[in-house]
């Protein structure tokens, strides 16, 4: 392996641990979201979590890697219990994430040579951009984050405990 593939390895393993760090903190704060339009949008943004992340472990075994995994974070605090919006401040927090990890990468996508690679973190990083919009959204309280329900269309009540039911 050559110098310039093990720097184009370190840089896309550092980028999936910033992405799996943000996306295990997704998880985290989805469990506490009870609201179904604000539940929806953390659910979006962690399956395309997943494809980013995929690409990434993909582009990092072909340069002979493997992905670093991070710790599963523990349940952020949600203040004084009973506040059935306690969860905005969360969402805050995760559009304020996201803006610094595009901030923070944005400055790095020149220096990835390897064009194939630099475009598929231009995607990541446009679509980390939609999701610091959606958590801002949700920060606000705009119940129309991922656009409007029918009329007489409902929620059914709220949101299940789990995520997948087969």
């Amino acid at each position: 392996m050559t110098t310039h593939s093990t720097d184009l390895l370190g840089t896309l393993k550092e980028l999936h641990r910033d992405k799996l760090t943000l996306r295990e903190r997704h998880v985290a704060v989805a469990r506490h979201v009870d609201h179904y339009d604000f539940n929806n949008t953390y659910q979006y943004a962690i399956n395309r979590e997943d494809v980013h992340l995929s690409w990434l472990e993909t582009a990092i075994a072909e340069l002979g890697g493997t992905p670093d995994q991070v710790p599963a974070l523990n349940v952020p605090s949600l203040g004084k219990s009973g506040k059935s919006n306690a969860y905005t401040g969360l969402a805050d927090e995760d559009a304020r994430a996201a803006d610094a990890l595009v901030t923070k990468w944005r400055a790095r996508v020149d220096g990835i040579s390897n064009i194939r690679h630099a475009k598929m973190v231009n995607v990541i990083l446009g679509e980390t951009l939609e999701h610091r919009r959606f958590f801002a959204q949700i920060a606000q309280g705009n119940q129309e984050v991922l656009g409007t329900r029918m009329a007489g269309a409902g929620t059914g009540n709220g949101v299940m405990g789990i995520r997948w039911i087969e």
